[in-house]
């Protein structure tokens, strides 16, 4: 086995790596850009290596740079997780130039896979089937728009270097066919540095079903069973299960069989995934399933398999990297339970899922999931890289224990400093037909409007919130109240776009009436913990958890986070979006695309800026008809949330 290796990556999947390197008594050396200079990953590695700016291109993308720092520190392997350089068929073959090993495929298989249209080009020839479309190299956009016409609408056009929903898009009229090519070609370019697309009929009602598999240098591959990872929003992942919903012994063996001949063709070895959609409109059959890409690496669902099979994957890709062959045979593999997955995000969701920044200023996750993190109390999300948080990981012993758990785990699941997703992830794993087992790609698309509504403010969380600000020291206690008579006292809290002053009444120790002038309640704190209480409201007693900062108090109260900001003197005025005369960026960002010029007239809904973050791309559109007075920013400049892009006035006309 290696004694160092390398991980050219960050986060959560390097804090995963290194927890199995740790099992096997082998050292791992950590890099980091500016921005990540005292992450947990950073922390947690034996050394760790500075690479280069924030920026991935300058840093995580440096593949030059990596392989440097991984012989100055002594590593003999390089494991390069998911996301950056993992399939990079260049990166692979300088690792494997420099006399260092890659713990991945070798760089012909990544070659061979990287480009969707030569891999489905490929299955075909190996007898898998693959979905109907145009995967060509004409790249001209009126051929590719033709093309698209005889295929027939929908369709969805992709980047061939694509993955993780960047490059992607679905087109249902062919007027806006030519738009949304663009924005694919830009997308993949910007992600992948390669704009070729392809175009793909779209299946009416497809589930997204994955054949994990494992090959090793000695002509052996197997799969370790299926993962549905249907529920996504945007062509993003948004929880994974495994094993799939519905699925036939049957179907399983036929999709098994054909992931393996996909790896058997390029003599794959180490970790991948080959990636089918399922016509699932009639529900599975073996004659209704297509190939759609292979991932040439580990997923970031890959847990969800190791908790129904019992094996440990990244172990198994060090294994196949040192030479040894597969530990078991496909006879030697079973599948207990089911298991589910959820990434927590960094993202406001009611706002159209916009990725946020922030610190993290409170993480309490639950006990009862396995969580694979990257992030601690106390980091920073930044602009630079995906915000995810988290991965809660459970376990049951069938799909409907496994599903409760799942929602228990996501209500105990607490942070603020930043919003997060977690309130969707809870919405989703409560909906009807997600219970059910009946998933496909659209089920968040179609109920959107009801996995996103926003939590209701009660007058008692007002209350509680009210008591927390005005009267919990840092460490605790309740202060500042008479035992003799009633002392008032008056807070002043703002939530969901709304301000209101409460009067609270001490009638004791720890026993309160809160008011304001149109409600009243009485509450008891019957005991305070670290950021928790047990709340008495009348025959009502339920331990409540928290988070008091010096102007916010957040309540994690079950599904929902409620936060409160605590004013300290009148609002002079609501910060909101304006009178439609400003166009402001939602987030942190670059300005990718400028369709607009001093004077020039737009119409309401009219796309004006197109903003990429977190390598997804943004449009801020026109709120009102009129012409354009003035532009303040420029393509490929680097802005903030808040920050004023352009001004509208009035048209002349």
């Amino acid at each position: 086995m290696f004694d160092k290796i390398l991980i050219a990556n960050r986060g959560e999947i390097a804090c995963r790596i290194m927890d199995t390197a740790r099992k096997l008594g082998v050292k791992t050396v950590a890099i980091y850009s500016d921005a990540d200079a005292h992450s947990k990953h950073v922390a947690l590695a034996d050394e760790a290596w500075r690479v280069g700016p924030p920026a991935v291109a300058e840093s995580y993308l440096r593949g030059d740079k990596i392989i440097e720092i991984a012989k100055a520190s002594g590593a003999q392997a390089i494991h390069p997780g998911y996301g950056f350089l993992s399939e990079s068929p260049d990166f692979a073959e300088l690792v494997e130039a420099s006399g260092l090993r890659f713990i991945g495929p070798s760089s012909s298989a990544i070659r061979a896979m990287g480009l969707k249209d030569a891999a489905k080009e490929l299955m075909t020839n190996s007898g898998v089937p693959v979905v109907p479309g145009y995967h060509g190299s004409n790249q001209d956009a009126d051929f590719l728009a033709n093309e698209a016409k005889n295929i027939g609408y929908p369709v969805l056009i992709k980047a061939r270097a694509g993955g993780g929903g960047k490059g992607m898009r679905k087109v249902d009229n062919p007027k806006d066919f030519i738009g949304a090519l663009e924005g694919a070609q830009r997308e993949g370019l910007s992600a992948f540095g390669d704009a070729h697309c392809l175009i793909e009929k779209w299946i009416t009602k497809p589930r997204h079903i994955e054949i994990q598999v494992f090959g090793d240098d000695h002509g052996n591959a197997i799969h370790l069973f299926e993962r549905d990872c249907s529920l996504q929003r945007r062509h993003q992942k948004v929880i994974e299960e495994a094993p799939a919903p519905g699925m036939t012994e049957e179907m399983r063996t036929a999709m098994g069989e054909a992931a393996v001949r996909c790896a058997k063709a390029i003599g794959y070895s180490g970790a991948g995934t080959i990636e089918f959609i399922v016509d699932a409109s009639k529900g599975l059959s073996p004659d209704r399933f297509w190939f759609m890409e292979m991932n040439t690496r580990l997923q970031v669902e890959h847990p969800v398999t190791e908790m129904i099979t019992g094996q440990d994957l990244v172990e198994w890709q060090f294994r196949v990297a040192n030479g040894e062959p597969l530990p078991v045979t496909q006879d030697g593999l079973t599948l207990s339970g089911h298991a589910f997955e959820a990434r927590i995000y960094a993202e406001d969701v009611p706002a159209g899922f916009l990725p946020m920044t922030g610190s993290i200023d409170y993480l309490s996750m639950s006990p009862m999931a396995r969580v694979d993190s990257g992030i601690r109390e106390g980091d920073v999300i930044t602009p630079w890289y995906d915000p995810i948080i988290s991965k809660v990981i459970v376990w049951g012993a069938t799909r409907e224990i496994a599903l409760a758990r799942m929602s228990s785990a996501l209500a105990e699941s607490n942070i603020s400093g930043t919003v997060t997703n977690i309130p969707f992830l809870s919405a989703l794993c409560a909906h009807t037909e997600f219970k059910l087992g009946n998933v496909d790609t659209g089920l968040i698309e179609r109920d959107l409007n009801e996995l996103t509504v926003s939590a209701d403010l009660a007058f008692v969380d007002w209350a509680l919130a009210a008591v927390i600000a005005g009267n919990f020291a840092e460490d605790g206690p309740l202060t500042g109240w008479s035992l003799w008579t009633p002392m008032n006292r008056s807070v002043w809290l703002a939530a969901n776009g709304e301000e209101i002053e409460l009067l609270v009444t001490a009638n004791g120790t720890q026993a309160f009436t809160i008011s304001n002038s149109s409600e009243k309640t009485s509450l008891r704190v019957e005991a305070v913990f670290e950021n928790s209480l047990t709340l008495v409201d009348g025959d009502h007693r339920r331990l409540v958890q928290y988070f008091k900062q010096d102007d916010t108090v957040t309540l994690f109260m079950g599904d929902a986070t409620k936060v409160f900001d605590i004013v300290t003197g009148y609002s002079i005025g609501e910060i909101g979006e304006g009178s439609g005369n400003e166009i402001l960026s939602p987030m942190p960002g670059i300005v990718k695309v400028l369709n607009a010029a001093p004077k020039s007239e737009v119409n309401a809904g009219d796309t004006l800026i197109i903003i990429e973050a977190m390598k997804m791309e943004h449009s801020l559109t026109a709120a009102r008809d009129g012409s354009i007075s003035e532009i303040l920013v420029k393509v490929g400049q680097q802005v903030e949330a808040g920050e004023v892009l352009l001004t509208l006035e009035d048209s002349d006309a």
